[in-house]
Order: C-alpha cells, then sequence, then structure tokens
C-alpha cells in the first residue's frame, strides 16, 4: 500500500507559507531544506515543516493539496494552529513526523 502526503512548510519568520503533495514526505522535505525543492522554497528558505495529513489514494491527496492552496491564509494558520498549535518543527532526528492534522 501506497501513502501519499499533503504537507505545509513555512519559513522562520511565518511569513511564507507552501503546500505540497508527495509521496515520500522524508526525501521531499530533505529536499526542500537543501535547497533542492523548487525556485519559490529556494527564494523564501521554506523548510520548516508545520503540518502533515497522510492519504491512501493519490487521488484524495491531491485533491486535498488544491482545498489547502485556494484557501486564505487565516484559515491555514488554523489549519496548522489546530495539529500543532506552537508551530514546531514537525522533523526530527529521524526526519519528519506522520502526525495527521
Amino acid at each position: 500500500m501506497h501513502a501519499y502526503y499533503v504537507y505545509i512548510l513555512t519559513n522562520v519568520k511565518r511569513n511564507v507559507m507552501y503546500v505540497g503533495v508527495t509521496n515520500d514526505l522524508e526525501n521531499r522535505v530533505a529536499d526542500h531544506c537543501d535547497g533542492r525543492g523548487g525556485a519559490f522554497t529556494r527564494k523564501y528558505r521554506v523548510n520548516t515543516l508545520v503540518h502533515v495529513e497522510e492519504f491512501q489514494y493519490v487521488d484524495e491527496a491531491i485533491a486535498r493539496e488544491k482545498e489547502i492552496k485556494g484557501w486564505r491564509r487565516s484559515k491555514k494558520n488554523a489549519l496548522v494552529e489546530a495539529s500543532n498549535p506552537t508551530w514546531a518543527d514537525l522533523t526530527g532526528p529521524k526526519g519528519p513526523s506522520l502526525r495527521s492534522g
């Protein structure tokens, strides 16, 4: 069985958010942290994992990513704060935590 993840990254100042989808969360977050995640995440140094949701089917994950991307910033903030009130980096010494929201 595959697992697919919708994740939210932010930067140190928390003034930028990035919503993505992947089937390999650990490697994808590592890519972002190492500057291999894409131009947007490199430009704004978006590498702090603050929210993760797990899905069994890729179409569900993609639909959720699109839904979240369409939200206002305040709703995205509320989503993060519901599962991670302190906006702690969910990337631990053993890789990302798979906490669901």
